[in-house]
């Protein structure tokens, strides 16, 4: 008979983690042949897999809205790590990396991830179900911390180009991170209530399923990050074949900030579907917009930090073309929220707004 420790530590969700981490140490810094791309490209879809199963248990364990919060900010503190990593390369068009990644970022959760939710929850439902309160206040500050660190900067006039002064860029990194401060406060302390999930009559969903241990959990915590690490560094050993191959198709170097942000929020894309067929819509919305939040708030105050020892020119505004696209996301994203339901038109209208920034990305 199979011991069930030994199966355990024998699961793909434990050995993929592990496998995609050496692979990581063994090709960092190289360059990799076709073979080793494709086949970091392999484990690192399974890293995704694996992150969003161990997101689960320790969301299980520690209830939400803490659960959603884990992935989100795991997630954004190794995607502001990769980007000043790859910034302190110097190489051309790295100025725009920051922007070109947090826009994405924007993008893709508050009308890919929150769209793709939607509709799932709709389609399984008829209608989909969340708190208009605390999901109001979680896209108000996505809103308000976007604004202040990706538009302003193109209408400030102390600094030449789409640039902050060092006083503006500090400004910025302190109201962005005071912001998610606040906002983690009311989510996890005194408007708790506001982020929890609803069934379809608008009452709290409870969690009737019985948690995993704290041990497992601990255990799940640890490959959870392991995952992350994996995604992001083995994003980072395929993004040369990548920016190649961006550069053979003629697009624009914008459009590898764009990848990177895919590959990165996957974990958290495939965790808010799984949410949301199971009726948790909220929880979803909670995973969309707090890592959008989670990626400006802790991004910004980085970047801000590193530019004291990075050098060339650090550009963090916005250009017209993706201008209009955040006011047309902003009023989109208010009119879904308000009613605190959803059908199956407004989560086409979202991924309607991703289908076009991704084609403006590489057409603009």
């Amino acid at each position: 008979m199979a011991n069930p420790s030994r199966t355990a530590a024998l699961h793909w969700t434990v050995v993929v983690p592990v496998v995609a981490a050496a692979a990581l140490a063994l090709t960092w810094g190289r360059a990799l042949p076709v073979v080793a791309v494709v086949l970091v490209a392999v484990l690192l879809a399974g890293a995704v897999l694996a992150a969003v199963h161990h997101a689960e248990v320790v969301a299980h364990r520690v209830g939400e809205p803490f659960g959603s919060l884990v992935l989100a900010v795991a997630v954004t503190v190794i995607e502001v790590a990769l980007i000043v990593t790859l910034m302190a390369d110097g190489k051309p068009g790295s100025e725009t990396l920051a922007r070109d990644t947090v826009f994405a970022a924007v993008m893709i959760t508050t009308n890919g991830i929150m769209g793709i939710s939607l509709l799932v929850g709709a389609l399984r439902h008829r209608v989909a179900t969340f708190n208009p309160e605390g999901t109001g206040g979680m896209f108000a500050t996505v809103t308000t911390i976007t604004t202040l660190s990706l538009v302003l900067p193109t209408f400030t006039t102390t600094k030449p180009g789409p640039e902050f002064s060092p006083a503006q860029l500090a400004f910025a990194a302190v109201a962005s991170l005071a912001l998610y401060g606040l906002f983690v406060a009311m989510q996890t302390v005194r408007h708790r209530d506001y982020f929890l999930p609803l069934d379809e009559h608008g009452e709290v969903v409870e969690e009737h399923a019985t948690p995993p241990t704290s041990k497992a959990a601990a255990v799940s915590l640890g490959l959870l990050l392991v995952s992350l690490v994996a995604v992001v560094g083995n994003a980072k050993a395929v993004s040369p074949a990548i920016e190649a191959g961006v550069e053979a198709a003629g697009f624009p170097l914008a459009v590898v900030g764009v990848v990177i942000a895919l590959l990165v929020l996957a974990p958290e894309t495939l965790a808010a579907v799984r949410a949301a067929r199971r009726g948790r819509v909220q929880t979803s919305i909670n995973l969309s917009l707090g890592s959008a939040m989670a990626s400006i708030g802790l991004t910004i105050p980085a970047i801000a930090i590193a530019s004291i020892w990075l050098t060339g020119p650090l550009v963090l505004g916005l250009g017209p073309t993706h201008m209009v696209l955040l006011a047309l996301t902003v009023v989109t994203g208010t009119l879904t929220i308000v009613p605190g339901r959803a059908t199956l038109l407004q989560g086409g209208v979202h991924i309607g707004l991703l289908a076009a920034f991704l084609f403006l990305a590489v057409s603009p």
